[in-house]
């Protein structure tokens, strides 16, 4: 049986490798501390569950949703965004309801430049940005995020010739897989950017509800002419622990608005309609769970630069999202070292190289287990003595 070329020219699925030799490791009986996933472990908070349950027992859910999903839900999102970051939204022209964000980062591409079209990716960044450009049949550049600019691309060392070529660009702050944050300057210079390149802007903002020190991360809708240039597709995955809900949203520019809810137009008909009764509840209803979770990711984060401090390993401690990104000492590949720590403690970690090339020298961890898990994985890896030269001086 034929499989088109679009598909056989697809990436492999980065995180299966790690879900394939995780599972032969417990399967042997190890005790594995698996920090290399990036599913949310706390369940998803009472109050929507219960919505939920109330609407799947109304007979009018059963039925087909409209087709670009409830309009009680898109102003939902409007009001979300005008209290959450005083952004005014326009809930008919200017909300697309996804099913979940990856589907929108996925389809974007085919929505909005042509086959052999250029679009700007962050490197290294979330894997299946690549999967978008694959089935768009589009070219891709890589922005390369590194240290010494705060895992920020700098648009001044894009070449002119690749700048006036691109017609879409991908973001992503709070950062996956860096934990890095942006500012309000940079998305300045990235509005500017886009409209001296007509370029548009698509910012990834699924760990938008998580934030430490007391800074809360910024919206790209916040910056001044962010709309005329772009949008933002926000997932209720992170802020609510509704990943396997798989609801999320694009908010912004009504001509890519429009865009993407004509391909959906044609590939779905709506989210049932119970979901977006829950994920109304979860935008409008009370955020004390918002609060919660924030400060639960914060202490582990705490609790797990601390206990690394204390071993040698140092690193920038994340800004924002549930992801560190640590440093790999040096007579290792990214891979090589997850491998080692998984071989010889059972510690899981993510490769850093499935990030994208500059995604070598790092190794991503996943704040998603208690404190007392965190400093455990700690413990057992202090125990390989990687960092005992860095510790003593």
């Amino acid at each position: 049986m034929k499989i088109s070329k679009r598909l056989q020219n697809l990436p492999d699925q980065f995180f299966s490798s790690l879900v394939e030799k995780v599972g032969k490791k417990v399967a042997e009986g190890h005790d594995v501390i698996n920090l290399g996933q990036g599913n949310p472990d706390q369940p998803t908070p009472k109050h929507i569950v219960e919505a939920m349950k109330t609407a799947s027992e109304n007979p009018m859910n059963h039925k087909y949703s409209l087709f670009r999903g409830k309009q009680e839900l898109k102003q939902a999102v409007a009001d979300f965004y005008a209290r959450e970051y005083n952004v005014t939204i326009d809930p008919n022209t200017e909300v697309a309801i996804l099913f979940g964000t990856k589907t929108g980062l996925v389809e974007l591409p085919m929505c909005l430049i042509d086959p052999g079209d250029v679009m700007l990716l962050p490197d290294p960044g979330y894997p299946d940005y690549l999967s978008g450009a694959v089935l768009g049949e589009v070219q891709f550049e890589t922005m390369p995020l590194i240290a010494e600019n705060d895992f920020l691309p700098d648009f001044n060392k894009i070449p002119e010739e690749i700048a006036k070529k691109a017609e879409l660009m991908y973001l992503n702050y709070p950062n996956n897989p860096t934990g890095a944050v942006a500012t309000t300057h940079f998305f300045e210079e990235t509005v500017a950017f886009a409209k001296e390149n007509n370029i548009t802007i698509a910012h990834d903002f699924a760990y938008g509800g998580i934030g430490f020190d007391g800074k809360k991360p910024i919206s790209f809708l916040e910056t001044p002419g962010a709309k005329e240039v772009g949008i933002e597709l926000y997932t209720l995955s992170k802020t609510y622990n509704m990943a396997g809900w798989r609801v999320g949203f694009a908010v912004g520019n009504k001509d890519v608005v429009e865009a993407i809810n004509l391909i959906q137009d044609h590939m779905y008909v709506s989210l049932f309609p119970g979901i977006q009764d829950a994920a109304i509840e979860a935008l409008t209803g009370d955020q004390t769970c918002v609060q919660e979770l924030n400060a639960r990711y914060e202490s582990r984060r705490n609790a797990f630069i601390a206990a690394c401090d204390k071993i040698g390993w140092e690193a920038i401690a994340p800004a924002g999202s549930f992801f560190a990104w640590m440093p790999v000492p040096k007579e290792f590949t990214s891979s090589e070292f997850a491998d080692y720590l998984l071989n010889e403690v059972s510690v899981a970690v993510a490769d850093g190289s499935g990030f994208g090339t500059f995604g070598e020298g790092y190794v991503r961890v996943g704040l998603l287990m208690d404190e007392k898990r965190l400093e455990e994985a700690v413990a057992r890896i202090s125990k390989l003595h990687l960092f005992d030269k860095v510790a003593q001086n």
